[in-house]
């Protein structure tokens, strides 16, 4: 019985079970991993944690951490979505820490994009430095 198995699995049906594997595992599914920058003695963490098609709201976490100074900045007013155009979303909310300290950690919402862009770019700006920390992830 075995070898009659074998023999009606050609090479063709195990390609395509292969593709049906992977693709139901996520293996085409966007690369929505963390990203960090390290600049002015400050680094930041961003992981989107919902961007899904479904959501009313994206969520991504965010992570601040320094050994000097106080980390006050008030991320839900200097934290922008960009898309491709470079249109700019404000968030609509940050869900965490309070502002000071040396660690900081939280959740910062946005309104959904719609339609879906094919990428975003998150730009956080901080005081005293000349240039937005920049976090990008393909969607599509």
């Amino acid at each position: 019985m075995r070898s009659r198995i074998v023999k009606s699995f050609s090479p063709l049906k195990a390609l395509v079970l292969c593709a049906a594997v992977a693709f139901a595992s996520g293996a085409f599914a966007a690369d929505l991993s963390p990203q960090s920058s390290q600049a002015d003695g400050v680094a930041i963490r961003v992981k989107p944690t919902d961007v899904s098609p479904g959501a009313s709201s994206w969520q991504f976490q965010v992570t601040l951490d320094t050994h000097s100074g106080s980390l006050d900045d008030d991320l839900a007013k200097t934290a922008v979505l960009v898309d491709r155009a470079g249109k700019r979303y404000v968030a609509v909310s940050w869900q965490g820490d309070p502002a000071g300290g040396h660690h900081r950690s939280g959740v910062l919402r946005f309104k959904a994009l719609s339609p879906r862009p094919d990428a975003i770019e998150m730009r956080i700006q901080r005081s005293g430095e000349a240039a937005p920390r920049s976090f990008r992830w393909q969607l599509k």
